[in-house]
């Protein structure tokens, strides 16, 4: 059995993590006017679900010692291509399901082999891919519309057994079935390494490629998933640049507020979730406590700048980079 000491320290950002979200959580409810409802959890749940899934695709590529500026726009994306196809009988419903999938996978794919085989940085490749995918985007949707299979909508952002948010169940299923083989199989190992010390890695013939290219297109599938999500909350698809660039810079304050490391190699996607849960309470407080609207960009900035520099805290603590991984 491992020790506790070294447990604690490996998952010390998602404990975190989890501790700021239910602290905010618990100040949201309290001063929340319908207290704390099967509504207003369910609500908080969904809102809450569409960042984690944006948060838990770009944790996998910063794991890397990456950084995914393209997930917004994938998101969109995958949002516009599902007004269109996920619709119709429950075949065709299923099937415009897995073509909204693929698309996101496809997208991240893309992503991989340019980093990988291309060699560019992934901060430039994935401006550059985002704006083609944005692109698309703009093509298929011009202007907001298209509908989705109502019934499968309402289950998605609905309640199980009266209380219990499906989005939630949804999330979980996710994790189990896409992270923790990822984080338990070699592949994710090669990520983990490849964000830790690549040369290294490399040395020791840790499959690097296929761990930073299975990285990229889950966090292309996963970025699919929220924007499928988002047409399940909104009944609609719209290709809004605004849209895709703040959930492109929330997945990060998410993930670092999770305790994912940005020079990677350190966190969880369970910990950029409750980041993401986290990072999204904030702005239900500052609904709750009715504070200006005109404030509100200027305090989520703020918040985000301070998210963003936190990651960067350890490096003053350590003497070399081989220290930052103990």
């Amino acid at each position: 059995m491992k020790d506790w000491r070294y447990l604690l320290a490996e998952h010390r950002g998602t404990l975190v993590a989890v501790a700021i979200f239910v602290v905010m959580f618990v100040i949201y409810i309290s001063n929340h006017q319908a207290g704390f409802t099967a509504n207003v959890v369910n609500t908080a749940a969904n809102k809450g679900t569409l960042l984690a899934l944006v948060a838990m695709a770009q944790a996998l590529v910063v794991i890397t010692s990456g950084i995914d500026l393209s997930v917004g726009m994938i998101f969109v994306l995958t949002n516009c291509v599902a007004s269109y196809v996920v619709t119709g009988s429950p075949l065709q419903t299923a099937a415009g399901v897995v073509l909204v999938l693929l698309v996101g996978l496809v997208c991240g794919a893309i992503n991989g082999a340019i980093v990988i085989y291309g060699r560019l940085q992934p901060i430039v490749a994935t401006i550059g891919s985002g704006a083609v995918f944005f692109g698309i985007a703009l093509l298929l949707r011009p202007l907001p519309g298209g509908s989705v299979n109502e019934t499968l909508s309402d289950a998605m952002t609905g309640r199980l057994f009266g209380f219990l948010p499906a989005s939630l169940v949804m999330l979980a299923c996710i994790v189990l079935l896409v992270w923790v083989p990822f984080r338990r199989s070699v592949t994710g190992r090669a990520a983990y390494a490849a964000g830790s010390s690549e040369a290294a890695a490399y040395m020791s013939g840790v499959p690097l490629k296929r761990g930073k290219f299975a990285a990229y297109a889950l966090a292309g599938l996963l970025a699919g998933v929220g924007g499928l999500f988002l047409t399940f909350f909104t009944y609609s698809g719209q290709a809004s640049t605004s849209s895709a660039s703040t959930y492109t810079l929330f997945s990060i304050a998410a993930v670092v507020l999770g305790g994912v490391s940005l020079y990677g190699g350190k966190g969880s996607a369970v910990g950029a979730i409750f980041g993401a849960f986290a990072f999204r309470t904030i702005g239900d407080l500052m609904f709750v406590f009715d504070m200006d609207a005109l404030w509100q960009p200027l305090f989520q900035g703020v918040i985000l700048l301070i998210a963003v520099s936190f990651g960067s805290i350890g490096l003053l603590q350590v003497r070399n980079r081989l220290e930052w991984f103990r």
